[in-house]
């Protein structure tokens, strides 16, 4: 049976949904017209003045806002509501560029919760769960907010925050954890540690919340497996509030968006044009219910579809797909768009583990593409000529799914560093600037 954190806001109809959008809608852009010196020219450099928001039919009529506007406003230009009245400062990890703050009031931080929560009992979450949260704490969102929904549920919680393996898997098996909260490339770390121990039989998990990095579901299913859990997947931004802006269903089919705090819009990357329901491109969000430090039309790079398909489980939210990479930090490699989930697709179905670095550069003003994958402890035994075989097997498949040929490298078991934050999967010698 579907259960729900809240019933009458995630199962509304979809008329009710839209009114409230339309609502908050305006009296957002009239606020951060009049409180936001520095979205107010952005506004006026257009010619739009907030009575000409209706709703979200007029959305397209506002400016986009980027990282680079943010950076730009550092740190108070994009402020909503006095200092005095924030209680909390979240940080991006700047794992493309410099830091940018985001600022929260305590209504910003129950909304925030609340949305987490709906995260949590969508996973089978209830009061009688233990939740293992290793998501960085401090500045990085993912542990404050899953730490927060998790209170909300009425959750056990342990904040273990990332790090120290060997204590996150006694912690688990000691204190039977039921739900897993962390990133999925240490999320398949650790169940490859409970494995090698033989511990697999002593945990007690359920399921497992799993964001802030790219993943497969190819890797899903190998976190599935080694774990013995459901693995559900989380998005967000801390431009947004972090964790819980949308996360998955029993269905597993794309993540519910909690469209009473924001609208989400798929553009075209280019040109900016909104596009149809259904076609890949550029994810877009406007806060509604922010109050500290709101967002109109923010351009978050991530490539994705939206869909408004009914859902078994009852939500009547839009839904998001996992996203397919960013338009941003898309790799271009001889004139060929590259995005790291299209080689971890091939990789963890050939049946590597989901660790590996890809490693560009340019030699001679030709563009290099090199893979180096971890083998299994099975296949790191067979002869070099079964491994040269291997190798072969995958520059094929992977030129199959490119569309361009890259040097693969297969090394021993763990030879590539494990991470217990975001994985750093990309390497990029050229330099392009």
């Amino acid at each position: 049976m579907e259960r729900y954190y809240q019933e009458e806001i995630e199962c509304a109809p979809r008329e009710t949904i839209s009114a409230w959008q339309d609502e908050r809608l305006r009296e957002t852009v009239k606020r951060v017209y009049e409180k936001v010196p520095y979205y107010r020219d952005l506004m006026d450099k257009k010619g739009i003045k907030p009575d000409d928001i209706r709703g979200v039919e007029d959305l397209g009529k506002l400016p986009f806002l980027t990282k680079d506007d943010l950076r730009e406003a550092y740190p108070y230009g994009m402020l909503a509501r006095p200092l005095k009245d924030c209680v909390r400062i979240q940080s991006t990890s700047g794992t493309t560029g410099k830091r940018v703050v985001a600022f929260y009031t305590q209504h910003d931080l129950d909304v925030w919760e609340d949305c987490c929560a709906r995260a949590i009992v969508a996973a089978g979450g209830t009061d009688e769960d233990v939740v293992h949260v290793c998501y960085g704490y401090g500045l990085f969102t993912g542990g404050p907010g899953l730490n927060g929904g998790s209170h909300k549920v009425g959750s056990l919680t342990l904040p273990m925050s990332s790090g120290n393996t060997e204590r996150q898997v006694q912690f688990l098996c000691d204190l039977e954890a039921t739900i897993l909260c962390c990133t999925p490339s240490y999320a398949a770390y650790i169940g490859e540690t409970v494995n090698e121990k033989g511990l697999r039989d002593k945990i007690k998990l359920k399921a497992g919340i799993f964001g802030a990095e790219a993943w497969s579901e190819e890797m899903r299913r190998d976190i599935e497996k080694s774990l013995g859990i459901k693995a559900h997947d989380i998005y967000g931004l801390t431009e947004l509030c972090g964790p819980g802006v949308s996360f998955e269903c029993s269905e597993q089919t794309g993540m519910h968006i909690n469209e009473d705090h924001f609208i989400a819009e798929i553009i075209n990357p280019e040109t900016g044009e909104v596009l149809p329901e259904g076609e890949k491109g550029e994810l877009v969000f406007t806060s509604i219910t922010k109050d500290a430090f709101p967002l109109i039309r923010y351009r978050t790079r991530d490539i994705c579809r939206l869909t408004r398909k009914k859902c078994s489980c009852g939500r009547t939210h839009v839904k998001m797909s996992k996203p397919m990479g960013r338009s941003d930090d898309m790799l271009i490699v001889k004139g060929v768009n590259v995005f790291p989930s299209q080689i971890e697709t091939v990789l963890v179905s050939k049946g590597y583990p989901a660790n590996y670095q890809i490693i560009v550069d340019r030699v001679k003003n030709t563009d290099t593409l090199d893979v180096r994958v971890e083998m299994t402890n099975e296949m790191f035994s067979d002869n070099l000529g079964s491994v040269s075989e291997r190798e072969k097997e995958l520059v094929d498949a992977l030129k199959a799914m490119l569309g361009i040929t890259a040097s693969v490298k297969l090394v021993a078991p763990k030879s590539i560093a494990r991470s217990e934050g975001k994985a750093v999967r990309i390497i990029d010698k050229r330099k392009l600037i």
